[in-house]
């Protein structure tokens, strides 16, 4: 088990970073699902292709929700 870090040690606060990490982590996935994309359809998989693709905007959507809280936050 680790011990939360308050922002002692990085200079962030945990709830911040997770924001940070949450975000990355969308960014992330929506690049790797073009990939999952492109071999659906090399495959002639549309089906697969537009699950991808749903998938890759909620992944954008998510992003840019985590970006405008950790905004607000950021401004308080």
């Amino acid at each position: 088990m680790t011990t939360p870090e308050g922002g002692h040690v990085t200079g962030t606060k945990d709830k911040n970073y997770n924001i940070i990490w949450y975000v990355e982590s969308c960014l992330s996935n929506a690049l790797r699902l073009e990939t999952y994309i492109g071999d659906a359809e090399r495959d002639g998989d549309d089906e697969l292709a537009e699950l991808f693709r749903k998938a890759q905007a909620d992944s954008r959507k998510g992003a840019e929700q985590g970006k405008e809280l950790l905004r607000k936050r950021l401004a308080d």
